[in-house]
């Protein structure tokens, strides 16, 4: 059994938590509070920029010529969705500034810039995989499973449910599974972990987005 299915397992109860949140379900019915959605949106924004740097710093520790140059290019993709962010979605949704870095985003762009600088690369490339599968995994969801009629959050349902983002995540877990099967079993372990640990705080951020989190 490849590593990514074995993991996936896993997360598979954390994946579910995700799919009967508040904040998804609501999403899928266009029902969510414009506020909430705006603040996912700054914290997105801060997250993606973080985000990229931490795919860059593995692109950069990566054995295989042909891994780095994968994961530079999700870098840019990240940067590139970044921006979008910015010069689209902040007009379309009435955000005029992305705030502050709030606990959530903080905790998670931290343990991704930690693992990317710090720990081996292998599991660095485990810790940012839920990033892909699980929007991917919850973007066919919503797409599959919304209702009838106008969906004011349907440009962000598309970009997750998209063809092209569903090659991005492919070509991310094949990579996991290629560096997993030359590591030991303690290192897929700690693959494991990693993407447990990431998996978790998927969860976090959209519940912070929820419940508008915010430094006390």
């Amino acid at each position: 059994m490849k590593w990514t299915d074995k993991t996936w397992t896993q997360i598979e109860p954390i994946y579910q938590k995700i799919l009967n949140m508040p904040f998804i379900e609501e999403l899928q019915a266009g029902t969510l509070p414009l506020e909430k959605f705006q603040f996912y949106m700054g914290q997105d924004s801060f997250y993606l920029e973080n985000f990229a740097r931490s795919l860059a710093l593995i692109g950069a520790k990566a054995h295989c010529v042909s891994h780095a140059l994968d994961f530079i290019r999700f870098a840019e993709g990240a940067i590139v969705v970044e921006k979008a962010l910015h010069d689209s979605y902040f007009k379309e949704f009435g955000l005029n500034q992305r705030g502050n870095i709030e606990p959530t985003t903080h905790h998670y762009i931290n343990f991704l810039k930690s693992t990317s600088a710090l720990d081996q690369v292998e599991v660095a490339m485990a810790a940012v995989l839920p990033c892909f599968w699980i929007y991917q995994e919850v973007g066919d969801s919503i797409y599959k499973n919304q209702l009838s009629g106008e969906n004011p959050y349907e440009k962000w349902i598309d970009t997750y449910a998209g063809k092209e983002f569903k090659e991005l995540v492919i070509k991310a877990k094949n990579i996991c599974d290629s560096v997993a099967e030359n590591c030991t079993t303690q290192q897929q372990e700690r693959m494991t972990q990693a993407f447990v640990e990431a998996s978790k705080l998927e969860f976090m951020f959209w519940d912070s987005a929820y419940q508008l989190k915010t430094w006390d």
